[in-house]
């Protein structure tokens, strides 16, 4: 049995770039990136990052495209594909191994992540500023409940 699955939770390196195939269906390419976080031998905190290009088609190549730009956090579940080109100019054979998306899902909109725009202090301070009236709540008991008071 094979498989060949990626799901990757990253943010894009730069803008999405979108365009479309003879056909008229829509492609959209970007990059994203991926941290991991290890202590080595030493007890040391090493990072290292990681950079994805993705392709995706259709109407979800129209959605990223318009709504994601650089620093949006994206979740790409898809396969991985690599693809080969003579060089014009060169003649040399290129490769590029490439996540061909099936699924994006859109990160939260908050912080760096480009999408969002205000920092989260900003985005704090307007909180306090336009406090909405409070809402009822639950007011529970402060003694303890007996079980054998419960009716079923």
């Amino acid at each position: 049995m094979y498989l060949n699955k990626v799901i990757l939770i990253g943010n894009l390196t730069r803008d999405p770039e979108l365009r479309s195939l003879a056909s008229g269906m829509k492609v959209c390419s970007f990059s994203i990136a991926t941290n991991r976080v290890w202590k080595d031998k030493n007890g040391s905190r090493q990072e290292a990052a990681d950079y994805h290009n993705v392709v995706v088609f259709g109407r979800q190549a129209e959605n990223v495209a318009q709504y994601m730009k650089k620093g949006s956090s994206i979740l790409v579940e898809g396969r991985m594909q690599t693809r080969s080109w003579e060089d014009k100019s060169s003649g040399e054979k290129k490769y590029r191994t490439e996540v061909i998306a099936d699924r994006t899902q859109f990160g939260p909109r908050g912080g760096n992540s480009g999408a969002g725009g205000a920092s989260s202090e900003e985005r704090a301070g307007e909180a306090k500023q336009d406090k909405t009236p409070e809402v009822d709540s639950i007011e529970y008991p402060e003694e303890d409940i007996n079980p054998e008071d419960i009716p079923f």
